[in-house]
């Protein structure tokens, strides 16, 4: 088991406090490993384990519990009037959950742990409900740094992690089990439709599942790339298929709940603001894409943008497409007092102009990166950071 530190940290800082800590990201990227972690952590504290309270509601005894039930099983279990540490996995499963947990906290005897793999976990009515009352910790699947955890003392080199990488994500299971891509890609297709099932298919009552998997393979074709739900709408007619619009809204709002696809809206440099039109779209990991259309060289451009989205992630940064007049910036990443730009691409060309002439343009003192898998291109270009995506990876800072 790889520690993932960075996630430990951040739900403890909150340790004790009347704070609920809501862990959410898409299923099998390890939130259920990470509870594991944080309660080996209090009982290195001194929390004794009769104090540590589990419950997983996807198993098949909890299946069909009610709220009710719910509260009545944890306070059964809360004996005495010591503190209480409650990890709850995969909530999202229980009706009104949010009125179970709050009641809990109200008595100052439980600090609560929340995990879900869908992000309507938090949605507006439940967030209003709990306004004040807890922190969301988004959780991804495994960070370059940490996937190289799992190969550390077998010889391989930082390159050669980095293809694996590339070629077979970041689900911890696929790194733990060191299988073959082939079975590496049926592994995670299996992953992607137990998602399906559960999230969208089921949850949504969804009676059109051929139409939502051509929804689905037009965004897999066109990650990293502009385009609409009239895009889609049009694509499916080409087919002599029919959707409305609105239902292909609800189809990428659906994807995006269960985090398999997040949404990169667009930013105006000059105009300092978020655009509502022409937003892309990254996955929850690039692996998805090939464990539903196998993989090939031509997708390498995207899936390294891919990897970076998902990077700037992870650091805490509010990610952003800039817009600069016509000139596009792959990524802007912002936090409070803090902000870089970055621009992606495969190799350096000779005519290194074509990368870096939109972000000379910035005309701001906020760093700016060049990420490639070049390696003998690092160095700096006018001010322009150039760096191989490998060494990009494991930086510790920005």
């Amino acid at each position: 088991m790889i520690n993932r530190p960075d996630y430990v940290s951040r739900a403890l800082k909150f340790k004790d406090l009347p704070i609920i800590k809501i862990m959410s990201g898409i299923r099998r990227c390890g939130k259920s490993t990470i509870f594991e972690m944080i309660k080996k952590e209090l009982e290195a504290m001194g929390i004794g384990r009769e104090q540590i309270i589990s419950r997983n509601y996807t198993d098949v005894e909890l299946d069909g519990m009610t709220a009710r039930e719910m509260l009545a099983d944890l306070k059964k279990s809360m004996r005495g009037g010591q503190k209480h540490y409650l990890f709850l996995d995969e909530l999202q499963e229980i009706d009104n959950w949010e009125k179970v947990v709050n009641q809990l906290m109200s008595g100052g005897n439980a600090d609560i742990y929340v995990t879900g793999s869908n992000s309507k976990l938090m949605s507006g009515e439940i967030s209003t409900y709990l306004s004040g009352r807890y922190v969301s910790i988004p959780v991804y699947t495994l960070s370059f740094r940490e996937y190289s955890e799992f190969f550390r003392g077998e010889g391989l080199s930082s390159q050669e992690m980095l293809e694996k990488y590339i070629k077979t994500g970041g689900f911890p299971l696929i790194a733990a089990s060191r299988i073959d891509e082939r079975s590496a890609y049926q592994v995670v297709h299996d992953i992607y439709g137990a998602i399906v099932s559960r999230d969208i298919v089921r949850r949504h009552r969804m009676n059109r599942q051929d139409l939502f998997d051509r929804t689905v393979r037009f965004i897999l074709d066109n990650v990293g790339k502009t385009f609409s739900a009239n895009s889609i709408a049009k694509f499916l007619r080409s087919e002599n298929r029919r959707l409305s619009v609105e239902t292909i809204y609800n189809y990428l709002k659906w994807l995006e709940q269960a985090f398999i696809i997040h949404k990169c809206q667009r930013y105006d440099i000059i105009g300092k603001s978020i655009l509502k039109t022409q937003e892309k779209y990254y996955l929850g990991d690039i692996s998805l894409k090939y464990g539903l259309m196998g993989y090939n060289a031509s997708m390498l451009p995207a899936a390294i943008e891919n990897i970076v989205y998902l990077e700037l992630c992870r650091r805490g940064y509010d990610v952003y497409i800039g817009k600069l007049q016509e000139q596009e910036i792959d990524f802007i990443a912002q936090k409070p007092g803090e902000k870089i730009y970055v621009q992606v691409c495969v190799m350096l060309p000779e005519n290194s102009s074509r990368e870096t002439d939109n972000l000379l343009a910035i005309k701001d003192n906020f760093p700016k990166y060049l990420i490639t898998l070049d390696k003998l291109s690092e160095g700096n270009i006018n001010g322009i950071q150039v760096m191989c995506l490998q060494n990009f990876l494991l930086k510790e800072k920005l």
